[in-house]
């Protein structure tokens, strides 16, 4: 039989344990741990000195907190209550402090008598347990602790000093329970292989892995934590860079059929109509693009740029070329709404160049076909059949794009609009409808930061479009305090009228619909204890409506538009107010990408903390598209000193989206930005920060290319191969090769 090697051994087993099966149980449920390797891999968040303790006057509210403090004194008082009639209630008030503040444990009934014995004054402790406030007095109930008792042979100085590792841990199983799981299986750390390279490792004096492990779990000093995570760091950076880098090698083997635009063909025939001239980012990411279609391998190419930076008309051009070029193009975007837009959009700036096939056609003329799930039969017959005969250059549509039936006459580049709303395997489906592997092209409007790029579409060339076209106005945004300041939201209602006075229009977004079925238990859950704010549910499109249209805005024209609507219906709402009969839309985020209405100049955005920052963002470049200065005023009613104050000040304070997206990433961990898109890490980076972090995540692609071009198959680096087979499961393996 073979022997499990020692860091695959599972944590839990029918026959035995390496830990108790309960605490074996807790650990696969709630923190994802399975083996122990994984544990080993669970690094401390902080550390603390036993003799400098935690800041009792940081504490943050409704977290589960461990703090180490020492028992200033403790009290036990009796009470009458309904299940001690007889004042024979008992509650055990201790108070805490570590020299910055003081907090108070309160413990009840029969669980007094343990802590009464055990927490006397001068008692150092380590305690878990939930912030709350009770007599506006920050509190923990019940917690948990470890008394933390000195070993006889340790001089003080030496059990003062010591670093207590302090894990992320949940409300079943506390920090010291995980150190103490940890410190069973540590001894097996010496067993950890090495994926980095010898020569990298020694190149830049980076310890063995062992040794990380040991001192990251059990540091003497804080150098021994700086050594064990300069080196985990790297691991981590290094073996996803090795995982990105063999998929662009893969990729640079596929064979694609080279796409030159022909010299006089439909591409300078665009360029001719074109009432003005291309700004030079769109003049060098042109050539870029032009550049990887006449390879012959496919192009993978992430395109992204601000709202309104012109990427539209980029991949337009690209498109162009490679129907000049005898192949077909299509299009992929999220939404119907989105798609019947770039389809409408398309077809204007073509004009006769869009009408092959029919009169009054130009002589160079395709057709351009739209493609959605909702069209009638007859019209998705005729379209199906222009694609395969290859009539149709330029198809738009949604996933209806990906089904069997969908046959290409002869795809030669995908462009897919806005890749984080499309699965891998949708993007693949597509792709394998080509005769040979199509190029790539992938657009997003949310700025991406160097490295998150680097991290997260390592495997796509980046091209960025940072000017704005000539003619896009400023946009000004202000937060507007509700609660605080309720003229502030008065004011923000007569701004939209005066803008509509003006001849402009207004939209008006909310985080939900209204429709749906009120769940009680979700409502009953309180979501943050920031402020009343937040107990409340979001505010809804269908509710804001029927307020403004009897309140504020009553005498305006008010339409509603969100994402269950029928596609006919919501493609006439925007359709109305594009044609500028509707002076307001209020709607949900279904406007957030795509829709170009360049006369509406004003947005107020209702319940906006709700919003992440770059959503936020992408919300706003919807007005100021035209001549006229944009509005965008951002509702809330959280409290001044708020996290979420806070962030929705950053996103009045710039325009500037590459700006957003670092404080964005800043606030929230890694692990929710990089998301599935990290390309199947089993779990989120530990200890890598993509902002931090930029120059080890840059050397490490290089040294990972270097290593991938040299030895693709990774045959004389075993324990690469192995920690990246740890890395990407089989499923992982298949989502990047998907791409």
């Amino acid at each position: 039989m073979d022997l499990v090697p020692a860091l695959e051994e599972p944590l839990r087993q029918p026959l035995k344990s390496v830990l108790g099966p309960a605490t074996a149980k807790v650990m696969a449920e709630h923190l994802g741990l399975l083996t122990v390797g994984d544990l080993l891999h669970h690094y401390p968040r902080r550390y603390e000195e036993r003799g400098q303790l935690t800041h009792l006057a940081d504490l943050p509210m409704d977290e589960h907190v461990t703090v180490v403090a020492q028992v200033a004194d403790a009290r036990l008082h009796t009470f009458a209550s309904a299940k001690a009639p007889r004042g024979k209630g008992q509650r055990l008030e201790v108070t805490i402090t570590d020299g910055s503040g003081r907090l108070q444990l309160v413990f009840f009934g029969a669980g007094v008598h343990k802590p009464h014995k055990e927490l006397l004054p001068g008692t150092r402790a380590m305690f878990a347990g939930k912030v709350s406030v009770f007599n506006r007095r920050l509190q923990l109930a019940h917690p948990a602790y470890e008394l933390l008792r000195g070993d006889p042979e340790e001089s003080v100085e030496t059990w003062a000093g010591a670093l207590i590792p302090i894990y992320p841990a949940t409300a079943k199983l506390e920090s010291w329970k995980i150190g103490k799981a940890i410190q069973t299986v540590l001894p097996t750390a010496r067993e950890a292989v090495e994926p980095l390279p010898e020569s990298l490792r020694e190149g830049r004096g980076l310890v063995p892995l062992p040794e990380a492990l040991l001192k990251i779990h059990r540091p003497q000093t804080k150098a021994d934590i700086e050594d064990a995570r300069s080196r985990l760091k790297w691991d981590e950076a290094f073996v996803l860079q090795v995982a990105l880098a063999r998929r662009r090698h893969a990729d640079a083997q596929l064979p694609a059929v080279p796409r030159r635009p022909a010299p006089d063909g439909l591409l300078t025939a665009f360029d001719a109509r074109l009432p003005f001239t291309l700004t030079d980012g769109q003049q060098r990411v042109s050539r870029e693009i032009f550049g990887d279609l006449a390879t012959d391998h496919p192009m993978h190419r992430l395109l992204q740029g601000e709202v309104g930076s012109g990427k539209t008309m980029v991949a337009l051009r690209a498109m162009l070329a490679v129907v000049d070029a005898g192949g077909q193009a299509a299009m992929l975007a999220p939404t119907e709404v989105l798609a019947q837009q770039h389809h409408r959009s398309i077809v204007e700036m073509m004009g006769e160049l869009a009408e092959g096939g029919m009169l009054g056609g130009a002589e160079q003329a395709t057709k351009v076909v739209l493609l959605t799930g909702s069209m009638g039969a007859a019209a998705r017959r005729h379209a199906l059949l222009d694609l395969t005969t290859g009539e149709a250059g330029i198809v738009i549509g949604t996933h209806a794009l990906i089904e069997d039936k969908v046959q290409f006459h002869d795809l030669g580049l995908v462009v897919v609009d806005e890749q984080h709303r499309f699965g891998v395997e949708q993007r693949d489906a597509l792709r394998g409808k080509g005769k040979q592997p199509p190029h790539l092209l992938v657009m997003t409007a949310t700025p991406i930061p160097r490295t998150v790029a680097m991290t997260v579409f390592g495997d796509l060339e980046t091209s960025v479009l940072d000017q704005l076209p000539a003619g896009r106005s400023p946009i000004a945004s202000h937060v507007v305090p509700a609660a605080d300041k309720p003229h502030f939201l008065s004011r923000a209602w007569e701004r939209v009228r005066e803008e509509v006075e003006n001849g402009h229009q207004a939209y008006v977004v909310c985080p939900r619909i209204g429709d749906e079925e009120d769940d009680p238990k979700k409502s009953a859950k309180k979501r943050s204890p920031e402020d009343e704010a937040e107990k409340r549910p979001p505010l809804a499109v269908l509710d804001v409506a029927d307020q403004l249209t009897k309140g504020p805005l009553k005498g305006l024209r008010v339409e509603i538009l969100h994402g269950r609507m029928h596609p006919d219906d919501k493609d006439a709402v925007m359709r109305r107010f594009a044609a500028g009969e509707t002076h307001v839309l209020v709607a949900t985020t279904v406007i957030e990408v795509g829709v170009n209405v360049p006369n509406a100049t004003a947005m107020v955005i209702m319940d906006a903390d709700r919003f992440g920052v770059s959503q936020l963002h992408q919300l706003r470049g919807r007005v100021g598209r035209g001549s006229a200065p944009g509005l965008c005023l951002l509702v809330t009613e959280m409290p001044e000193a708020s996290p979420a104050r806070q962030r929705l000040g950053a996103v009045a304070s710039t325009l500037d989206g590459f700006e957003l997206s670092r404080i964005d990433l800043e606030q929230r961990r890694e692990g929710d930005v990089l998301g599935q898109a990290q390309s199947g890490a089993r779990t989120s980076l530990k200890v890598l920060a993509v902002i931090e972090d930029e120059e080890i995540i840059a050397e490490a692609r290089e040294e990972a290319t270097a290593v991938v071009a040299a030895d693709p198959e990774l045959s004389r680096l075993p324990a690469l191969r192995t920690a990246l087979d740890a890395l990407l499961d089989e499923e992982r393996e298949q989502y990047l090769e998907k791409g």
